[in-house]
């Protein structure tokens, strides 16, 4: 029998498991027993997953641990239907008419949520890890591959990076053809009546097209930049002749075995329209950088691109993420090249493909470095993108009823694109406490006990299943955190979005950005307000507790409520103090042996960081002392072994610092001095060529810490970041009203 038959027997014994506990769930008991029963059938599932976790580490079969998952997950499932039903049978009551509107969308707020974890669940059953395909041995089944970057605005020298780290992947160079798609450097722009766009773009095109002369990629562009990047994309197809096109963002630099993990999928399996890998990024989006949980906890990306495309492509739905991914030009423009209904061309072409019965599959290896948002507005600029393509999908293609999908990829894609409705339940979430507390709306009929017997439950189940699905790749309450960090700028572009479904259109992340002092992000406008609703609530909790101490049930419960909202803007305001950021190039932790060559002498080193700007050498203090040389402001060269280039780099540098390390070593920052185009190369396969570097990056940011320890360190970076908003925001103040005063004194 098959993995994947019996990978359907049991996702059919799933389902019978789930239509019995939804029957089951709907069974009316008194308080106490449903309290011993929930609380038993949690006790179940820890101990079922403390079972698996045992399987898992033995190397246990895949049935069983494949059952046990089911088992885990049912057994929750059944708990949160028991509180639903709950919900829907004793607790939506008509006090007046207001109030009743409210409890209905905090129970339709909580429906969304059932619903969509539920989908989460169906597809995170069971990941699939692809083996390596390797190239084929005859260069003639070997075939051609185009290679595009597509940009509109970034800078010469990050282009040139991602270009030089394309030139240099391991594939045959009579098969490659690397092309940068230039969409600021377009003919409409390069003669705009704007007399200074029309030089800058002029200027643009002349200098991005003799550096790829230069370097040995082919620069094109286009007339008008009609589409955004999907056009540019498209116009770049009809120039080219690749059978597949690899497809980088421009701040993407690929790793040089990309194609050779890629193209070897795509010729096992003639139907495989799709390879798509991680967006790994090596520097910190702006919560972590402003809490200063970089490396720390998992990345925001990380749930996805760890889990959650294993789980799709278990399903053959995983999609296209617009980068590092390898598509079939044939099948592509049996589409017409990359849709442009939506905002999110890619996720949308990929649907368009699975419809019409092709396959997909992940690689789930990190083989590309890429840069994320430096600052708050550049994250709000690309979430609310996602959110806005996405919901343009469900309602312009509805995957649950849209041609040609199987059953299952209906329900991925609508796990997928439904998820970006989120704003709506955290805003619900977000304000339903104070209508209570502040406005004495009855919007939750239960007592302490009740809420006891179902309600907690139904938490613990869900936030151990979150755990046993994502622990590794996404700590407690991070998905809320990040979730309210975008809600109030995406819930108004969803509203556009449900009201003209075609009206949005494509945004630009800025990228490369970096700030030479500590500000307050000029966004924080609405999360003050809500801080100061949480706070006011809490206290008009305090006083409705004295004034109606027969429903202290109540009020405590939702008072313990608003103390959670009032934790995660704590973290919010944290997170939206933006730290200094000088360093344009971010610098990636290494552990490579060197040697560093002073004045004709030559003495052993290690690499402990570096970047495509400069590198941090280590030197033993007994070696540093015997040079008897300041070495600050020297001429060096370290040669260290490159593994994607499989030779020695000989690459020169200044020395910009040295720092003494408490073991007695001494680590010199250089500045590069790079010389010729050669040295270019070398210093970009050394820093960006070798996917093993990312894979062990990857791994060391994901700590395994228990479930109190994430929690206290996020709150705790939280409190910290949030008293530095609050004092620059006072320094900030005093400032003000001292130049207000200075003015009135000069009149």
């Amino acid at each position: 029998m098959s993995d994947r038959l019996r990978g359907w027997l049991l996702g059919g014994v799933g389902l019978l498991a789930v239509l019995l506990s939804l029957y089951v769930s709907q069974l009316r008991v008194d308080v106490t027993s449903q309290a011993i029963l929930a609380y038993g059938l949690v006790g179940v599932v820890i101990i079922l997953r403390m079972f698996e976790n045992r399987v898992m580490q033995n190397n246990g079969s895949i049935e069983t641990r494949r059952l046990l998952r089911i088992l885990i997950l049912i057994t929750a499932f059944f708990v949160s239907m028991r509180y639903f039903a709950w919900r829907q049978q004793e607790t939506i009551t008509y006090y007046d008419l207001l109030s009743f509107i409210c409890m209905l969308i905090l129970f339709m707020a909580e429906i969304y949520g059932i619903i969509i974890s539920f989908l989460g669940s169906f597809v995170n059953i069971q990941g699939r890890k692809r083996e390596h395909i390797p190239l084929p041995d005859d260069p003639d089944k070997i075939p051609t591959v185009d290679i595009f970057v597509p940009s509109y605005n970034e800078p010469q020298e990050m282009l040139e990076i991602t270009l030089l780290a394309a030139l240099q992947v391991n594939y045959p160079q009579d098969k490659l053809n690397v092309c940068l798609l230039d969409d600021g450097g377009t003919l409409g722009r390069r003669n705009s009546d704007d007399p200074e766009r029309a030089r800058s773009s002029q200027e643009r095109h002349d200098t991005l097209k003799a550096m790829c002369e230069r370097i040995g990629a082919t620069y094109l562009t286009r007339e008008k930049n009609n589409h955004a990047k999907a056009g540019n994309v498209n116009a770049a197809l009809e120039k080219t002749t690749g059978e597949h096109v690899l497809i980088l963002d421009a701040d993407h630099v690929p790793t040089q075995d990309i194609l050779e993990r890629m193209v070897g999928i795509m010729i096992d399996d003639p139907k495989m329209f799709l390879v798509q890998s991680p967006h790994f990024f090596i520097n910190p989006d702006p919560i972590e950088k402003n809490l200063q949980t970089y490396g720390k906890m998992p990345g925001e990306n990380e749930m996805f691109y760890g889990v959650i495309q294993e789980g799709l492509d278990f399903w053959d739905s995983s999609f296209f993420c617009g980068s590092a991914a390898l598509i079939r030009r044939k099948y592509l423009l049996e589409v017409g090249g990359i849709s442009g209904d939506s905002i999110t061309e890619d996720a949308e072409t990929a649907f368009l493909l699975h419809a019409r019965g092709y396959r997909s599959a992940y690689v789930n290896r990190p083989m590309i470095a890429g840069l994320q948002p430096e600052t708050y507005s550049g994250f709000v600029v690309q979430r609310m993108r996602w959110a806005q393509g996405m919901v343009q999908i469900f309602i312009l293609k509805n995957p649950l009823f849209f041609k040609g999908l199987k059953p299952w990829q209906r329900l991925c894609y609508t796990s997928s694109s439904g998820f970006w409705f989120f704003p709506f339940a955290r805003a619900t979430f977000l304000v339903a406490p104070s209508a209570y507390l502040f406005f004495g709306l009855k919007i939750y009929d239960a007592n302490m006990t009740e809420f006891f017997s179902y309600a907690l439950p139904h938490l613990m189940g869900a936030l151990i299943v979150t755990d046993f699905l994502f622990g590794r790749y996404r700590w407690a309450l991070v998905s809320e955190l990040y979730e309210l960090m975008q809600s109030l700028y995406s819930l108004p572009a969803i509203l556009e979005v449900i009201k003209s479904p075609r009206s949005p259109e494509f945004a630009v992340t800025p990228k490369g950005e970096f700030m030479d002092e500590n500000f307050i992000t000029s966004l924080a406008g609405p999360f003050y307000w809500l801080l100061a609703f949480n706070i006011a609530s809490l206290i008009a909790g305090l006083i409705r507790l004295h004034v109606v101490p027969q429903d202290s049930d109540v009020i405590l419960i939702t008072m313990f409520w608003e103390s959670f909202n009032l934790s995660l803007m704590v973290c919010a305001i944290g997170a939206l103090y933006e730290l200094k950021q000088r360093r344009q190039d971010p610098r990636v932790t290494a552990d490579i042996a060197a040697r560093v060559i002073v004045n004709g002498k030559s003495v052993p080193a290690t690499i402990v960081d570096m970047s495509s700007g400069g590198v941090g050498v280590r030197i033993k203090g007994s070696v540093y002392q015997k040079l008897d040389v300041d070495l600050r402001g020297v001429d060096i060269v370290v040669r260290a072994y490159s593994v994607a280039m499989k030779a020695d780099v000989n690459l020169p540098g200044l020395v910009t610092s040295t720092v003494d390390k408490p073991d007695g070593s001494v680590v010199l920052g250089l500045k590069m001095e790079l010389h010729d185009l050669d040295q270019k190369r070398q210093l970009v396969a050394l820093v960006y060529g070798d996917s093993e570097l990312w894979v062990k990056e990857r791994a060391s940011r994901m700590p395994t810490l228990s479930v109190r320890e994430t929690l206290w360190f996020l709150f705790s970076s939280g409190a910290i970041s949030s008293a530095a908003h609050f004092r620059q925001l006072w320094i900030d103040f005093v400032a003000a009203m001292r130049r207000k005063l200075r003015g009135a004194e000069s009149q």
